[in-house]
């Protein structure tokens, strides 16, 4: 049984800080690819940061960078978003997503959500 589950999430000020816990179960999570997407209301999913397997590789959104930081730590199959200087642009609904190839075929995997509010 496949789960990806968010924690971690709240209401903060600005200037504030969070931090977001998102732990797999049922597949490959040290070889999955891992990122968090955000979804504000009235608004389309925006994806937020990525993070390769062996976390050597780790993107940002042009929004957060400088702010959040990526994270994982396989022995536990959780990936974090440390979440610093928060704005209220930030608050939205936040999704971890994984993928990972099993030969030739892609499987890919949501998260429930975890709610950012910051005012």
């Amino acid at each position: 049984h496949v789960q990806l589950v968010e924690s971690g999430g709240g209401s903060a000020q600005p200037g504030g800080s969070l931090t977001l816990s998102c732990t797999g179960s049922g597949f490959l999570f040290n070889s999955a690819f891992m990122s968090w997407l955000r979804q504000a209301p009235g608004k389309e999913v925006e994806w937020v940061s990525s993070i390769n397997g062996n976390s050597k590789n780790k993107v940002y959104a042009d929004s957060v960078k400088g702010r959040f930081t990526i994270s994982r730590d396989n022995r536990k199959n959780t990936m974090y978003l440390q979440m610093d200087n928060l704005k209220s642009e930030d608050t939205a609904l936040y999704y971890c997503y994984g993928f990972h190839w099993v030969g030739s075929l892609e499987y890919n995997y949501w998260g429930q959500g975890t709610q950012v509010t910051v005012s």
